[in-house]
């Protein structure tokens, strides 16, 4: 993210006071394999009676970027970051993908105006609602 974006826009994620705030108070625990770096708070705790625990993403600040292993560290769900676990997945399980809803890589069924295929006609058991 350059330096003029974290300036002049908060909507886009990292900003000054999110790299200071997290200067001040965040320890790393780990970065993903999206660039996503999680930290926790160094000392004290946060609204919740435990130490905050938050991310910062690399680019666009989507959450469903987080992997569901960080996730789970991020709510609370676990206790130990899985930088510190010796977890490896089932060969039945797929890589993490963020939500690509908005994206050209969206699904896009069969008939939807977006897609490449036309809309297949209707069957005979469909009935066309009339007003009487």
């Amino acid at each position: 993210m350059s330096l003029l974006s974290e300036i002049f826009s908060w909507w886009g994620g990292n900003t000054w006071g999110t790299r200071l705030f997290t200067w001040r108070k965040g320890k790393l625990v780990g970065q993903d394999e999206f660039g996503n770096r999680y930290f926790v708070q160094k000392s004290g705790v946060g609204p919740l009676g435990v130490p905050a625990r938050w991310v910062i993403y690399p680019k666009l600040s989507e959450a469903s970027q987080v992997p569901p292993d960080w996730h789970g560290w991020l709510h609370y769900t676990v206790d130990t970051p899985p930088t510190e676990e010796r977890y490896h997945p089932r060969h039945w399980q797929k890589p993490h993908q963020m939500n690509l809803t908005g994206t050209p890589q969206a699904y896009r069924p069969k008939g939807s105006i977006l897609g490449k295929g036309e809309r297949a006609k209707s069957t005979s058991d469909y009935k066309a609602w009339k007003p009487h």
